[in-house]
């Protein structure tokens, strides 16, 4: 079981983690953080299986993965 925390201050999101997770489970948050970006969010993890995809694409390494 993985599970995923995605700093929502780096974040710009650009939703690029959301077609890389095999399971979908990453959305673009509809609230916008300090700067302006709608950050994305995980709010079920319990499928996670902690593959990385989404941390190893992300352009502004928001995103950990702790397995």
């Amino acid at each position: 079981m993985g599970r995923i925390v995605i700093d929502e201050m780096r974040c710009k999101g650009c939703g690029i983690c959301t077609i890389a997770c095999p399971k979908k489970l990453i959305r673009l948050c509809e609230k916008v953080n300090i700067q302006g970006y709608a950050p994305a969010e995980a709010p079920n993890l319990e499928q996670c299986t902690g593959c990385a995809l989404c941390a190893e694409i992300c352009p502004d390494v928001a995103i950990t993965v702790f397995k």
